[in-house]
């Protein structure tokens, strides 16, 4: 098929853009305008040149209609921003959406700038101008003839660009991440989640209510709010592990406490509300992020459906992560905002997860035959290793019992020591001493030793990407240990650890770190075995939701995914055996690991908080 790279240029102005807008508010907004659009037609055999359009919107879509969309791959830098113009100004759906911002995302995660002047850079493939500088406040009909000429040689520029990086890009991500990046553009740039106004502006009055009746209780004198180590007590107080960091001013452990710190403003969205206004008592902020969430709702609401925005290889183990200011991966459990998103008339929302998919992928890659053949069976494993903490019969487990084994089971696969085990129960208002926490560990590590020896081999495997050579690591060498790039998944793609190497503190003390990307800063992050096989799981186990979202696709219309489960619409008529479809879907095998025992559990409903 042909390949078509676009590039739109549209009015910004200091109080209305994409720093102060979302992507969604900015393109659906009244004051929008494109400028111009550039094009560029190729094909497997030859490229065009690239063609700049300035007019008016039917000029500009007379333009548009003149190229075979439907036929054709669709290639843009930050194709959400792209895509959701052509979409939602020219009713244009591209046949094929290539996002050159995504496939970079998935090569190097954070060591490279994801901008296009940045990747451009980095390949040497030139340099991106400067026009758009000029830009600033400018409507189309402002521009003189010269300066519209000039804006539009700086489009052609980075739609030349933007080819040139498909082409160096595309040697190194496989076909099955370039169709898990179509789908994700689609959930932004083609929504078809409704939103009920009328239950997000009540859930609206009753948020505002309780953050007053909650913020009222907080009692706590400032010092106990700015104090760090006051803080942190606060913290621990309901059961949260205070996140640090490595401070780049002395190089010690500090706490993780500022606005800019990504642990901390995780717990901005704590299930725990009283966690959440905490957090924004600390941090001066009027609003907790459920009312900050519901208020943007609301604005969406008022405008059309609900791009549900995803940021595709969030992390370097390949998860998506929440964007747009909206976070659709961590929507409150029970939230109103859930019940709000509605399928359209005539449709049923499908929500469907994968059951303990880390804990099975674990099991499966540590070869814990004895815990695989558990999760095959149905057999319940939470009661099964309560039974051996506790030294009693399976059927004798009490409910607060199987709880214990539930956290053992799901938390401690990662090398999890006593104290943040501990910490982690403690969140639940479950308090075991620290001795009988040590225990429990101990227990879980005798009871699975297939998964302590896979830490070990991680920690071994470390050693090999630090001396440049090739190993084995896993379950039937599911994962190649390449010292050049890190460790190859099954998908072509690598969990990478960048100039990865041991540190000595001045105290004489070694641990082994990477490099990761805080802001502008390359920060020293420490890793160990545990957290390899942490990093691993999660990607192995976001390859398999990965293939089944794009299975799923293939018959009905996915709307969104969370972590480990699908969001789907399906015609109300046959929306029973539609879900019975979709959990057929999510219990297929990835042929790189036939002997996974998967299992999915879901509902439906007119709603997804309904499902």
């Amino acid at each position: 098929m042909d390949i078509l790279t676009v590039d739109f240029e549209t009015y910004y102005a200091k109080d209305y853009g994409l720093r102060k807008f979302t992507l969604e508010e900015y393109i659906r907004a009244d004051k929008f305008e494109v400028i111009g659009v550039a094009v560029k037609v190729s094909n497997a055999d030859s490229a065009g040149e690239s063609v700049w359009c300035t007019g008016s919107k039917q000029k500009v879509k007379a333009f548009l209609d003149s190229f075979d969309w439907g036929n054709s791959a669709a290639i843009a830098h930050n194709a959400m921003f792209d895509m959701a113009i052509l979409n939602w100004h020219f009713d244009i759906r591209p046949k094929k959406i290539i996002d050159t911002l995504s496939m970079a995302r998935a090569i190097h995660t954070v060591e490279v700038g994801g901008s296009l002047d940045a990747l451009t850079t980095y390949y040497n493939l030139g340099k991106k101008g400067t026009e758009v500088n000029n830009a600033l406040g400018k409507r189309r009909l402002d521009f003189t003839e010269k300066e519209m000429q000039a804006y539009g040689g700086y489009c052609i520029q980075d739609v030349d660009l933007t080819y040139k990086l498909f082409q160096v890009l595309i040697k190194r991500v496989p076909i099955f991440e370039l169709d898990l990046i179509d789908l994700t553009m689609r959930m932004f740039t083609e929504p078809a989640i409704v939103l009920d106004k009328e239950v997000l502006e009540a859930h609206l009055v009753n948020i505002v209510e309780e953050k007053a009746a909650l913020m009222a209780r907080v009692t706590h004198d400032r010092k106990q709010l700015t104090s760090n180590p006051q803080f942190a007590a606060l913290l621990e107080s309901y059961g949260v592990v205070p996140p640090t960091k490595i401070s780049l001013t002395t190089g010690k452990v500090a706490f993780a406490f500022a606005k800019t710190d990504e642990e901390f403003k995780k717990l901005s969205e704590h299930e725990n509300p009283e966690v959440q206004t905490l957090v924004a008592a600390r941090l001066g902020i009027k609003s907790t992020i459920e009312e900050t969430r519901t208020a943007r709702f609301i604005g969406i609401a008022s405008r059309g459906l609900l791009p549900v925005p995803l940021r595709y290889y969030a992390a370097h183990t390949g998860r998506w992560g929440g964007d747009d200011k909206i976070n659709m991966q961590n929507l409150t459990r029970g939230s109103q905002l859930k019940y709000a998103m509605r399928a359209p008339e005539g449709f049923s929302f499908i929500d469907c997860d994968l059951s303990q998919i880390e804990a099975r992928m674990l099991a499966w890659l540590a070869g814990e035959e004895v815990l695989v053949d558990a999760f095959m069976r149905g057999d319940d494993v939470y009661k099964i290793m309560a039974s051996s903490i506790y030294g009693k019969p399976v059927e004798e487990i009490t409910k607060e019992e199987r709880f214990v084994g539930k956290t053992t089971i799901l938390g401690c696969g990662y090398g999890m020591g006593a104290v943040r085990f501990q910490a982690q129960l403690k969140t639940f208002h479950v308090d075991l001493e620290l001795e009988e926490c040590e225990r429990i560990i101990k227990v879980y590590r005798k009871t699975y030793p297939a998964i302590t020896k896979l830490w070990s081999d991680a920690g071994k495997a470390l050693k090999t990407i630090q001396d440049d050579k090739t190993s084995e690591l896993g379950r039937g060498g599911a994962l190649i240990v390449d010292g050049e790039d890190g460790i190859l998944l099954p998908n072509g793609l690598y969990v990478s650890y960048p100039n990865l190497r041991v540190d000595v503190d001045e105290d004489g003390n070694s641990e082994t770190v990477y490099d990761t990307l805080k802001g502008r800063t390359l920060v020293p992050t420490r890793i160990y075995g545990g957290k390899v096989i942490e990093n691993v799981c999660q990607a192995l186990s976001r390859i398999v939701i990965g293939g089944q979202l794009l299975a799923v696709s293939k018959e009905y219309k996915v709307v969104m995914t969370v972590h480990d489960a699908i969001g789907a619409l399906a015609p109300t008529v046959e929306v029973g055996t539609a879900m019975q479809r979709v959990e057929e879907l999510m219990k297929i095998r990835p042929e790189w690991a036939p002997d996974l025992p998967l299992d999915c559990e879901g509902g439906y409903g007119e709603s997804y908080g309904s499902c």
